[in-house]
This record gives C-alpha cells, structure tokens and sequence, in this order.
C-alpha cells in the first residue's frame, strides 16, 4: 500500500473536519442570535459531517493498517497515525507528521469552539430558567399562622398553564 492512499485519506479527514470546524462556528453566530429554527438545520448538517467523517475514519483504519503492513508490520487492530509514522521509511514520515499536525490542530480548535457553544447553550437555558421563575413568582401565604405551628397545610401548587383550557 503507498503512502498516496493513506495521505488521500487523511486530505478527506482534514476537510470534513475543517468544515464542520466552520459549522461550528455558524453555530456560536445562531446561538447568539437565538434562531432556533437555522439551529435544527445547522444540527442536521452536522449529523452529516459526523456520519461522513465515521465513513471516512473507517477507511483510514483501512489504509493505516494495509500502509503498516506493507512497511513490514503488522497490528492486530488498525494502528495510529503515529504507529504508521514509526514505520515508515524516513522520506514519508515528515509527510505523516505534517498531517497528524494538521489534524491534531483542527481537532484542538473544533473542541475550543464546541466548548464555547456548550457555554452559550447552557447560559441561554440559565436565563430562560430565570424569565420562567420571573413569570411564576412563589406564592406567599395570606393567613396567619403560628411561628411554631406543625400542622402547616402545604399551600397549592400553582400551574403556569392553564390545564382546564
């Protein structure tokens, strides 16, 4: 197996990777701009690039392992990228690295811009939290009762909904 098989593969990672690193980014704009309807779109979008790079990390599973064994190892399970470095003859090995960097970089920034977004999704279900508190304020009690009373009677919930509509 040469190394152009295996170097294929990994431009095809790359890519997919570098897109959804963009989707990513779209993502962070919708969020802030509260547009849930372009977010359901943009999730399905991303199911695609996860389902691709899935197909796509398949194949250099593949091409990883043929590429090992064609340099006179051989792995019971599809190696690494950097197991391949290991036995790769000297001239290919700058090439594997500049892709394990390449990789290793965009991976790094698609998790930087994840995280942004777990942020921002979970600061915009805190303040929908608030505004729902806000909209449904405890009820205070409108008797008196005793400071040492025990036989308190639980006041009723109240609904936000009406569920007799």
């Amino acid at each position: 197996m040469s190394l152009n098989a295996l170097t294929t593969t990994l431009d095809r990672l790359h890519k997919l990777h570098m897109s959804l690193l963009d989707l990513s980014k779209r993502k962070t704009t919708i969020i802030k701009a509260s547009e849930m309807d372009q977010l359901d779109g943009l999730l399905k979008d991303e199911q695609r690039h996860l389902a691709a790079i899935q197909t796509v990390e398949n194949d250099l599973q593949t091409h990883s392992k043929q590429y090992a064994e064609s340099n006179g190892r051989s792995f019971d399970e599809s190696p690494t990228l950097l197991q391949c470095m290991e036995t790769a003859p000297e001239e290919e090995r700058e090439t594997l690295s500049d892709w394990h960097g390449k990789l290793t970089a965009v991976i790094a920034e698609l998790k930087e811009q994840n995280e942004l977004n777990q942020k921002l999704v979970y600061q915009s279900l805190q303040f929908v939290n608030m505004s729902l508190s806000a909209l449904q304020p405890k009820e205070e009690q409108t008797n008196y009762t005793r400071p040492n009373d025990d036989n308190k009677v639980p006041a009723p919930s109240r609904s936000l909904f009406d569920s007799k509509a």
